[in-house]
Formats: C-alpha cells, sequence, structure tokens
C-alpha cells in the first residue's frame, strides 16, 4: 500500500518541464522489404535538424522507419547516422519540420541523484520518478545507469532525464518485467556517433537496409561514395551519388560518379551531361578532361555498337589533350596514346609511348603497349625486344603480376616459331596462375608442345584440356589427331568416338575416326566412315580415301 502510495506521489509531483519535453518523445515504427511491420520502439530527438536516438532491435533488417510524435505527426526516418548492436542503439536523422529536441546533459550524472523517465503519450504526460542507483563508466567517458524505478511496459527507448530536464540516457530492455531496477545506456554514448567514410563496413549499420547519412567533410563523403560503388547495387548507389551531390554541388566527385553510372547503363547523353557540369565547376579542370576522355574511350572501345553522336574517339583525344595542356601529367599523354593507337595511328601511337620511356610511367606496361604498337606494324624483333624488356622488368622467382607479360611473350614466340622458349613461358605462367587455367590454355601450349615435338607434354596437355571441358568436341578431335601421330591407334578411335557423339553432325570426328581405323590396319570399317565425311563435305576426305585405298 505504502509503495502505491509513493507512486501516485511520483505521478502527481511533476517537474515543470515535463509539458515541453514530452514533445521529443516519439514511438519508431520499422518495415522490411515487403512492406510488413518488424517491430517499434520509443526515441527522442536531440537536435532541431531532426537527429534522434532510439533502440537498435527494431532497426535490424529494416528498409524504412518512420516516426510518430506526440502531437500525432508522422515524419519518415531519412538517415542512418550510428548503430550499435551491442548496446542495442541507434542515431537517425528524420525529415520534418519545427522538431523540439531534449537538451543532452554535458556530463554524467551520479549516484543518488533523482531522475525521471519520460514515456511517449498522445495524452497529459507523465514522467516517472527514480534514483540512480549506480553510475557505471565504459569507454573512458561514457555511463552505464542502474536506476531504482519499476520501468513500464513499452517503455524501451524513452528519455531518462535528470531534475533539470536534461536527457542524460535512453531506457533499455529490463531484466525481467516488473523488476525494480531498470537500466539506461547514457545518452552521450548515443549522442556522439558521428557517420564516417568507413560506416559502410559497420557491421551493425549493415544490418539495417536505411540508406547512411553522409559525412560532413568532403573528402570523407567521397571515400564513402567510392565505397558505395563496390558494395551497393547501381539503385543504391545512385542514391548515395544523389546525396552527394547535393551535399557538396561545387564538388566534380559526384557528377564524375554519377557520369561512370550513367554510362554503364548506357545513357551516354545523362553521363555527357554530367561530365560537362563536372568540368565547368572543376578546378583545376585537367582531371575532368581526363576522365571524360577516358569515359568516352572505354564507351568507343567496348559499346561502339550503341550509337551516340556527340562521342568519338576524336573527341576522346580532344578531351586527353585538354587535360595535358592544363597540367602536363604522362598519364593523361598515355591515355592519349592509347586513343590513337585504337585509331590505328600506330607510328603516332608509337612515337608517344617511346616518349613516356623517360618518364615514371617506365615499366612492364609501356613496355607491353609499345610492343603492340611494333606487332601491328609488322615489326616482330623490334616486337618480342619490348615484351622481353616487360619481363625483365620483374625477377625470379616471379610474382603474379608478371602472369600477363609471360603469356603475351609466350604467345609471340610460338607465332614467330620460338616453340620452346613459348613452352618455358608458359611453364613459368602456369606456376603464377596454379588454379583456375582454362582449357584453352592446356591446348595452346599443346599446340607449341607438338611443334617443338614434346608429344608426351602435349598428350598430357590435350588430356588435361579434355577433362577440364568434357563437353567439347574440338579437344577431343585435337587429341584424336595426336593419338593416331604418336601410334596410339586404340586411343585415337576412342577420343574420335567422343567427338562423333558430341559432335554427330561435324565431320572431323568422322575423318579421324576413319584415319585412326585405318592406321590401326582395319581399313574395311574406317574408309566407310571417311565416305561419309566426305558426304559431308569435308574437304581431306577424297586424299584419305585415295590413300588407304591403295
Amino acid at each position: 500500500m505504502a509503495g502505491a502510495l509513493l507512486l501516485v506521489c511520483t505521478l502527481s509531483a511533476q517537474p515543470g518541464w515535463v509539458s515541453k519535453a514530452a514533445k521529443s518523445v516519439f514511438t519508431v515504427k520499422t518495415f522490411g522489404a515487403d512492406g510488413a511491420l518488424l517491430g517499434s520502439a520509443n526515441g527522442f530527438f536531440i537536435s532541431e535538424q531532426g537527429d534522434a536516438v532510439s533502440s537498435f532491435a527494431p532497426f535490424s533488417g529494416a528498409v524504412r522507419a518512420v516516426v510518430i510524435d506526440a502531437s500525432g505527426k508522422e515524419m519518415p526516418v531519412e538517415y542512418m547516422i550510428g548503430a550499435n548492436e551491442m548496446y542495442d542503439v541507434v542515431k537517425f536523422r528524420v525529415s520534418g519540420k519545427k522538431i523540439q529536441p531534449l537538451d543532452v546533459a554535458v556530463s554524467n550524472a551520479t549516484t543518488g541523484q533523482q531522475v525521471f523517465m519520460l514515456p511517449y503519450s498522445v495524452k497529459k504526460p507523465e514522467a516517472i520518478s527514480g534514483q540512480l542507483d549506480k553510475a557505471e563508466t565504459f569507454q573512458e567517458s561514457y555511463a552505464y545507469y542502474t536506476v531504482k524505478m519499476q520501468m513500464p511496459e513499452n517503455t524501451v527507448g524513452c528519455p531518462l532525464l535528470n531534475a533539470d530536464g536534461e536527457v542524460i540516457g535512453l531506457m533499455q530492455q529490463p531484466a525481467r518485467q516488473g523488476d525494480a531496477l531498470s537500466y539506461a545506456i547514457g545518452v552521450r554514448f548515443v549522442s556522439d556517433m558521428q557517420i564516417g567514410a568507413l560506416s559502410m563496413n559497420d557491421a551493425s549499420l549493415r544490418k539495417i537496409h536505411i540508406k547512411l547519412a553522409l559525412p560532413d567533410k568532403m573528402e570523407d563523403a567521397s571515400l564513402m561514395m567510392f565505397m558505395a560503388g563496390t558494395s551497393l547495387d547501381s539503385i543504391g548507389y545512385a542514391s548515395v551519388i544523389n546525396d552527394f551531390i547535393a551535399k557538396f554541388p561545387d564538388s566534380e566527385d559526384g557528377y564524375i560518379n554519377r557520369a561512370q553510372l550513367a554510362a554503364n547503363g548506357n545513357n551516354f547523353a545523362a553521363a555527357a551531361r554530367d561530365m560537362e557540369q563536372a568540368i565547368k565547376i572543376s578546378n583545376p579542370k585537367d582531371n575532368a578532361h581526363y576522365t571524360y576522355s577516358r569515359l568516352i574511350f572505354q564507351k568507343e572501345i567496348y559499346k561502339s555498337n550503341i550509337p551516340f553522336a556527340d562521342w568519338s574517339l576524336d573527341k576522346a583525344a580532344d578531351e586527353a589533350k585538354a587535360a595535358y595542356n592544363i597540367n602536363p601529367m604522362p598519364a593523361y599523354r598515355r591515355l592519349l596514346a592509347q586513343i590513337v593507337f585504337s585509331q590505328k595511328k600506330y607510328d603516332e601511337a608509337l612515337a608517344i609511348f617511346q616518349e613516356l620511356g623517360n618518364t615514371d610511367l617506365k615499366g612492364a606496361e609501356l613496355y607491353y603497349e609499345t610492343a603492340r604498337c611494333y606487332e601491328m606494324k609488322g615489326d616482330t624483333a623490334a616486337m618480342l625486344a619490348q615484351l622481353d624488356s616487360a619481363v625483365a622488368t620483374f625477377s625470379k622467382p616471379y610474382l603474379k603480376e608478371a602472369a600477363p607479360y609471360l603469356w603475351a611473350r609466350a604467345l609471340a614466340r610460338m607465332n614467330a616459331g620460338k616453340h620452346r622458349p613459348a613452352i618455358q613461358d608458359m611453364n613459368e605462367y602456369e606456376k603464377l596462375i596454379a588454379t583456375g587455367l582454362s582449357p584453352e590454355f592446356y591446348y595452346i601450349r599443346e599446340q607449341a608442345e607438338i611443334d617443338a615435338r614434346q608429344f608426351q607434354q602435349a598428350l598430357d596437355d590435350i588430356t588435361k584440356a579434355t577433362q577440364l571441358a568434357p563437353n567439347s568436341p574440338v579437344y577431343f578431335a585435337e587429341k584424336s589427331s595426336l593419338e593416331t601421330r604418336v601410334g596410339m591407334y586404340d586411343e585415337a578411335i576412342l577420343s574420335a568416338r567422343e567427338c562423333i557423339r558430341l559432335a554427330p553432325n561435324d565431320s572431323d570426328g568422322y575423318l579421324l575416326l576413319g584415319v585412326a581405323l585405318c592406321q590401326k590396319g582395319n581399313k574395311n570399317e574406317g574408309l566407310p566412315h571417311l565416305q561419309k565425311a566426305k558426304e559431308m563435305g569435308n574437304d581431306q576426305a577424297d586424299a584419305l580415301i585415295a590413300k588407304y585405298n591403295k
């Protein structure tokens, strides 16, 4: 009876700030991707800009949330600012006007103080009084409070205030409903949460699918935008870019990123508008011109089948020249060389690549690009010399970065008739790649090994190719041909039959089967297969029929 009397007295003796503070308390509802209600909790505003705090639990998995204040006004949650699943807290910003925030106490409360918990209410608000039993410190400066107070149902997330009406904590789930002790985490821990460049990797925030606020520093926001491009889908990434442009309209980064996204979606007109705007506002303008050149170049190389009259390799070259004229960086000159190479102006491209050999761009990639120019000019010796220089930039044992240059030199050596050196490069390449080699690799090396008369290695490689691509008739045909060449007629017959099974309408399998049977001495069975190959239009069949009919 005495406890009930005390509660009545507590409720009747309301501090003067209760009515005003109650306008800051709200209920929040969260929703999943299917629109269904996920959960609800209470919370309160801590800034006039709409910053608010609440419990983490109902936000986990949410794609949308709304707050409903004491007047019944509904406001959407616009951005997440921070979250901590372990302490069950979130900080976010709502989209609304005339926000009434609570004042956050600048220092932690101390044991023995009278405190008040203010529930969410659309009627006359009534604070519940209690006394601080413990004020424990965590993370050096933040408080975790134990309060002598029986916490009513549905008050998780409500504010805990001191006698002056300053908020000191956010109420948390009690150990058991009806306990005489309640708990609150110091509100400064939540209010101090800030969005950062790496917030997209925050484990708690990743469980919430409401978009993140952007950092206030442009450099941090730009880094977050970059990370969004690698971690979000195109819709989410576009949203981050648009938020960046709205917050930093004078930064070229937003327009450049949006232009790239538009170009990826084949909306080249939108990409052009954004790049023109990026050039207009940037200072200096060299990076914007360079990026525009590269964007046009990529489109003309990889999407030339999609017409866009305003873009061409000539325009890409003009933009690269504009960038270089503003700031003579070797990278801008290199892009120009790549563009004119694509225009088949090999002498001009070669001159630029050779010029860049005297800059800090000198390296394997530049030697390779120079080699390509010599290749297109038909100068095999000069091409191989450049590829030798590219490989020579690495030392044995080779790192994986050497792999593409070893492969390029292997193919060049093979085409030049240098089969054994080509095989050596391929062997080094195999060591570096180790796993994930394609059946085509083994097929190509087999070709070099045949020319080098390394037949056992060739048999091993073509067998490996058939194992990796068991549904490819080409590799079984090659295997049958090689097996016949080295006198393995039974194996050749099996390989040819497998080729026929995989490609019954192709004459090669029948031709190879006929040859293998005839070579084994079984002309009666082999010649009909050669005849079938002839009927299917195989040009080699006539000569072989004549040969084995003798």
